[in-house]
């Protein structure tokens, strides 16, 4: 297969680079709003080539088109690449609005096309630990769950802002933290086969005073650094997420998750993690608590060349290593000893998609998972402007079963 890439930013290089050593994989193609940065990339990188225009890309033989624009922009086009009959792969979000996001579901249902949205939560250690025990039945019946995104704008934010944004970022710097929602919610929902039916969540209003998350200045008009919602789920259970813009968490785990089961709970923080059990099992007693930190750590590989502008405290997010709950054999021998990013999920989200494309199979994160783990913040934001009202969230469906 063919991937051209539209957005030739930071976080876009990641995943050129593995595409590029994929066996599947044909040639890489991008383009960039900024024509330099499209050309230093070909030659940097050894591209396959570059177009001028996104659109001209979409008009191109290429199979598949990757989506690595602004966050706000990623619903619009995700559908003209399916409308010009494109596989797509999507960073995150999904979309910033709920019409967007029915209508790609929409468009994937009448065009058969693959759509796959980049979360890297679904391969979050904790997360591929927990989705694997609750689906033994050793959690019980998991009622509450929590999953945080917390992200200081301190920590390395500013500087990523300034690079994408350029002379207007502070207005771009304030997009509401609930409309960025699938690192916490996506891995909460890629461990529990549920979804969530309503929400009420509070915005916190930011007091820093630097013309970010300033009404007058925001593009959304948007006064919330910090926000928490409190999901219904539809198997009677209840979701917590917190989306975090202000706060004193320098490094460990950006997205950090806890699940509450009748016969065991797992917790985990910003650099750790526990297992509580009340049942005796063969490698422990009854209501133990055990500590399974080292089962999620990732060993960070050297940073990657060609990241020097990348502010520091970011770098986990482009040099993670995998950790042991990972499963390494299903990877393209390819991948052994290339860079990976956020906890470890880099690898599998690359992988992912060219698997699914050239088998025509659905993967993890399709169209109707996406919408899951995307529509529920749309409306947490709307219930936060609205002073916490209780919203119901549509929902889109099942959607056919992913092949693995």
């Amino acid at each position: 297969m063919k991937i051209g890439v539209i957005g030739t930013g930071q976080f876009a290089r990641s995943f050129i680079s593995l595409w590029q050593l994929h066996p599947d994989v044909e040639a890489v193609y991008v383009t960039d709003l900024i024509l330099e940065r499209a050309a230093e990339h070909v030659e940097r990188y050894q591209i396959a080539g570059s177009f001028e225009s996104a659109e001209e890309m979409l008009a191109s033989d290429v199979d598949a088109i990757a989506v690595m624009t602004q966050r706000w922009t990623h619903g619009q086009w995700v559908l003209k690449a399916l409308e010009a009959g494109k596989h797509v792969y999507s960073a995150v979000p999904m979309a910033s609005i709920g019409a967007e996001i029915e209508a790609i579901v929409k468009k994937v249902e009448e065009t058969g096309l693959i759509y796959m949205m980049g979360e890297t939560s679904y391969y979050n250690p904790a997360v591929v630990w927990a989705r694997e025990k609750v689906a033994a039945g050793e959690l019980g019946r998991v009622f509450y769950s929590e999953g945080d995104y917390v992200h200081d704008m301190d920590n390395g934010f500013y500087n990523a802002y300034r690079y994408s944004g350029g002379e207007n970022w502070k207005s771009e710097a304030s997009y509401p933290p609930m409309l960025y929602p699938t690192h916490a919610i996506g891995g909460v929902l890629g461990a529990l086969p549920t979804h969530a039916t309503s929400v009420s969540c509070i915005g916190i209003p930011d007091d820093r005073g630097d013309g970010v998350f300033d009404a007058e200045v925001s593009k959304w008009g948007n006064t919330f650094s910090n926000m928490s919602a409190l999901f219904e789920l539809a198997d009677g259970g209840v979701m917590r997420t917190n989306e975090f813009r202000r706060v004193g968490y320098w490094k460990g785990h950006e997205s950090r998750f806890r699940f509450y089961g009748t016969e065991s709970v797992m917790e985990q923080t910003g650099d750790g993690a526990t297992w509580s059990v009340k049942t005796e099992g063969e490698d422990y007693a009854k209501g133990a608590t055990l500590d399974i930190s080292d089962l999620f750590y990732t060993h960070t590989h050297q940073v990657p060349e060609g990241f020097g502008d990348v502010d520091p405290a970011l770098m986990q997010s482009f040099a993670s290593g995998l950790a042991k709950v990972h499963d390494r054999s299903r990877l393209p021998k390819e991948f052994e000893g290339a860079h990976n990013g956020h906890e470890g999920s880099h690898h599998f989200l690359a992988d992912d998609f060219v698997r699914a494309v050239t088998t025509n199979t659905q993967p993890p994160v399709n169209a109707w998972v996406a919408a899951r783990f995307t529509m529920p913040g749309v409306v947490a934001y709307e219930s936060a402007k609205q002073g916490g009202v209780r919203l119901p969230i549509p929902d889109l469906g099942d959607g056919p079963a992913p092949a693995w």
